[in-house]
């Protein structure tokens, strides 16, 4: 599903009416009152209706005859929808990180990217390679060692990209939120000259087609421990 497309005042109140839902001010069960709903947020019943069709669309709201609109069980939501991640970690970025939830994170990042970096290793082309270099030298001081989150991010969207899976492929957003709030201060930020280092030590096993090093070098750059700690070289 494509993400929804923050505009005017449609758009304001998806995200007001989400805000809601994930923060547990809507709790699970909570029958809605539309007409309040609609005086507070000083918009028409139809543009209540549209925006509550694109919460419904993830999961997180239905509408029963009888019973009216309501918020659906937590284990009904898309937690993997590109909107439902942003609008989930936006709130825990503003209000303090969930340490269950960054857990979560960090848990399906280090079983996801180890692998994507495996198979890129396999798959990738000549393509992926200038993607990957690109990301590298895209931003970069004097020193070299100026690394910036655009550019992380961009690595590991073509990492992805490079084991032409698409359904790893759409993990992106979900990466993407991991390196933000890592910037944020919600997780630790490994040193940037290590940081880099990790990056060119995958770059370099992928470019060699060795899957096991690509692995490896990626859980060294997940967990942010400094080159050579596990033995493992650009060169390895």
């Amino acid at each position: 599903m494509q993400p929804y497309a923050q505009r005017g005042l449609h758009g304001q109140t998806v995200e007001t009416l989400a805000h809601r839902v994930l923060s547990g001010q809507l709790p699970e069960g909570t029958t809605l009152d539309i007409v309040a709903l609609r005086h507070e947020l000083g918009v028409s019943l139809t543009a209540l209706r549209e925006s509550l069709k694109v919460l419904a669309a993830k999961g997180m709201v239905d509408a029963r005859q009888r019973r009216g609109t309501f918020v659906r069980p937590r284990a009904d939501w898309n937690l993997l929808d590109a909107d439902v991640l942003r609008w989930q970690f936006k709130d825990r970025r503003d209000n303090g990180a969930s340490p269950a939830l960054l857990r979560c994170l960090r848990e399906v990042r280090s079983i996801v990217e180890p692998a994507a970096a495996r198979l890129a290793a396999l798959r990738r082309t000549d393509v992926d390679l200038e993607a990957l270099d690109a990301a590298l030298t895209a931003v970069k001081g004097r020193d070299g060692l100026v690394h910036t989150l655009k550019s992380d991010v961009a690595f590991h969207r073509a990492l992805l990209a490079a084991t032409h899976n698409e359904l790893l492929e759409r993990m992106e957003t979900m990466v993407a939120l991991g390196l933000t709030l890592r910037d944020h201060g919600a997780d630790a930020v490994p040193c940037e000259a290590d940081r880099l280092a990790h990056q060119r030590a995958v770059l370099a096993a992928v470019r060699r087609r060795d899957p096991n090093a690509a692995e490896r070098a990626m859980r060294l750059l997940l967990g942010g421990r400094a080159p050579g700690t596990d033995g493992l070289t650009e060169g390895d």
